[in-house]
Order: structure tokens, then C-alpha cells, then sequence
């Protein structure tokens, strides 16, 4: 476990060192300046603000200072929050989006796997019907349009939810379950696939003729070989979900890194969008890596070597 843990990381670090590289240079060549928005600046005072955050070195001493930074942990400051770090709004965001995320995985996954549970064992039946119908319109109906409708009906008719902002737990109700339906959609059809196939296989027919319970062959035998797909989808969805939704936070005004990153990718603030990039990138890395660990874990006929 070791060596492919040393491999992986092998791999992960020049993967993460690209990232970095394509970001940087990416976000100069896009149109605009973090000096462009708002109250005009006068040349001498944007030449004075250029050089204090080393805007005014050629690009290739910018990308070196910046990459020295990143391997000591120093991600710049902020160019659009005053007297604020990217490591600090981080800090500040993270805890928030990781609230809302983990909360939704949580949502998603017990619905979702019940689901999948459920219309694998009934297929072609009503339930399974059901439960393919509600995959669908997870699936399909995208959350910049579902978050609205249900501010209208839980929010706005009938006033039992706040519209949004960050509090108590009901102020959460409304982002998880929006985050939740896509990924719930998803991991029931992951769920149900894999359930299917695995009920087909030579090694449940055989726990069958055993005599075993049906809720025994299901739970201790079906049921981890069917999600090892599952782990798999886990890894970058869990990132995603860490690191907040762009829509969802948006939408309800809620101060997780997401909302950062879209404001600052707006106001060109180049130090907060390059640092969201990187935990995401560095986030994808690690939980694949443990989704990796955890499909050997599940299914023995998977070698880490």
C-alpha cells in the first residue's frame, strides 16, 4: 500500500504543479485588470498599487515569486479584499462550503443508495419505475433552476425557511437539499447498476444456494461489491462539494469560498481564484487517491499494484 500510496503522489505533484502553471498564465492572458472595476485610478496611483503586489515584473519573475510562495504555503494576498490573505478568506470560506457539502453528501447518500437499494431489488417494477423518474429529473433539471423554486414554495408561500444567508440550521435546509438532488439522482443510478449486476453474479448464486438470508446475501455480500462504482464517483464529487457551489452559494448568499471564487474571477482578483483552483486540484488528488484505497478495501480482486 506504501509504494502505491508513493506512486500516486508521484504523479499527483507534477498533475498539481501543471495546474498551477496553466492557471497562472491563463488568468493573465484573460481580457481585463483587477484595476478596471470601479472608481477609475489615476496612472501614478495604479502604478503605485502595481508595484506593491509585483504587477509591474515581467511575467515569468510574477510566476517564480508566486511558485515560491505556493511551496511555503503562502498563497498572496487578496488584490480586492483589503488587508486579507487568500489563505485567511480560505480559511474563513472553507468551514462554511465544507458544512453545506458534507451535509449533502450525507443527504445524497443514504436517499440515493435506499433508492438504488430499492429499484434494483424490484426492477422493472413501480418502485424502480419511481425511483428512475426522480434520477431523471435530478439529473436533468439543473440547480440555478430548482434553488429558485423552492425559495418560492418553502421561503416565499409559505414562509417556513429563510430565503438564504448564513445562520441557523434552517438557513441550511433549503442549499443542502438543492446540493443534494443532482447527487442523489446520480449515486441511485450508480447504485442500482451496480446492484444489478452484482445480484447476477456467480458469487450470489452461490451465497443463494447456501441458504443464506436474503437481507444477508443483500448487506453483506451484494452491497459492497455494488458500490465500489460509487467510491469511485465519491472522490471528485466530494471535492466539489467541499469546496461550496458557485450556483448554490450564489443563490443564497451564503459566504463559503464558492461565492469567493465567483467574485473574484469577476474582479480579475487573480491570488483568490488561483488559490480556490489549487485546494480544488489538491482535493480532487487526495480523495482519489483514498477512493482508490477504499475500492481495494471493498472488492479483493482489485490490486493496488
Amino acid at each position: 500500500m506504501l509504494s502505491f500510496i508513493a506512486r500516486r503522489l508521484a504523479i499527483a505533484l507534477p498533475t498539481l504543479f501543471l495546474v498551477v502553471t496553466l492557471s497562472f498564465f491563463l488568468m493573465r492572458a484573460a481580457p481585463g485588470s483587477p484595476f478596471d472595476n470601479g472608481r477609475r485610478l489615476t496612472p501614478e496611483i495604479e502604478r503605485n498599487v502595481r508595484a506593491r503586489y509585483g504587477l509591474d515584473k515581467p511575467l515569468t519573475v510574477q510566476y517564480a515569486h508566486y511558485l515560491g510562495g505556493v511551496v511555503t504555503g503562502d498563497l498572496g494576498p487578496s488584490l480586492k479584499y483589503q488587508d486579507k490573505s487568500v489563505g485567511a478568506l480560505i480559511a474563513e470560506g472553507l468551514p462554511k462550503s465544507a458544512t453545506i457539502g458534507l451535509a449533502a453528501l450525507a443527504l445524497a447518500l443514504s436517499v440515493g443508495v435506499t433508492l438504488g437499494l430499492v429499484a434494483a431489488l424490484r426492477q422493472n417494477g413501480a418502485a424502480d419505475y419511481a425511483a428512475t423518474a426522480v434520477a431523471v429529473l435530478g439529473v436533468c433539471v439543473p440547480t440555478f433552476v430548482t434553488a429558485p423554486l423552492l425559495v418560492l414554495v418553502f421561503a416565499s408561500w409559505l414562509g417556513w425557511l429563510p430565503t438564504g444567508g448564513w445562520g441557523g440550521i434552517r438557513n441550511l435546509v433549503l442549499p443542502v437539499i438543492v446540493l443534494a438532488l443532482p447527487q442523489t439522482a446520480i449515486i441511485s443510478r450508480l447504485v442500482r447498476a451496480g446492484m444489478i449486476e452484482t445480484l447476477r453474479s456467480n458469487a450470489i448464486r452461490t451465497a443463494r444456494a447456501k441458504g443464506l438470508p436474503p437481507s444477508r446475501i443483500v448487506l453483506r455480500h451484494a452491497l459492497p461489491a455494488a458500490v465500489v462504482p460509487l467510491v469511485a464517483y465519491l472522490g471528485p464529487a466530494c471535492a466539489g462539494l467541499l469546496t461550496g457551489s458557485l450556483v448554490v452559494e450564489q443563490l443564497f448568499g451564503l459566504p463559503g469560498i464558492g461565492r469567493f471564487f465567483v467574485i473574484s474571477a469577476l474582479q480579475r482578483d487573480y491570488p483568490v481564484v488561483m488559490g480556490v483552483v489549487i485546494l480544488y486540484s489538491a482535493l480532487i488528488l487526495l480523495l482519489n487517491l483514498a477512493a482508490d484505497l477504499a475500492q481495494a478495501a471493498l472488492d479483493p480482486r482489485i490490486s493496488l499494484a
